[in-house]
């Protein structure tokens, strides 16, 4: 969507050293944070969120879709599923 082929790429390999605004950072932080150390998440990462502009609808949708992405990626590794051939790197959609 972006046509920013290298912005994509530093999102995918590190989003923490991509140019991103102050919201934005913040929403990534805190689905690493529920990502990698869910029962790490206090009131104060809740807060944060609200601090850069998301409301109580935003953040449930934030956390919604982190847990739903973790729960299909665990679902399809658990059960060994691949990738149907038509999948691509996406490179070409940003050429």
């Amino acid at each position: 969507m972006t046509k920013n082929y290298e912005w994509v790429e530093q999102l995918k390999e590190d989003y923490t050293k991509a140019d991103l605004d102050t919201a934005n950072r913040a929403m990534l932080d805190y689905t690493a944070k529920l990502t990698r150390t869910p029962g790490e998440i206090t009131q104060a990462d809740i807060a944060s969120l609200r601090q850069v502009g998301f409301n109580d609808r935003a953040i449930l949708d934030i956390a919604q879709i982190t847990a739903y992405y973790a729960y299909a990626n665990r679902l399809v590794d658990g059960l060994g599923v691949s990738l149907e051939s038509y999948w691509s790197d996406g490179k070409e959609d940003y050429e």
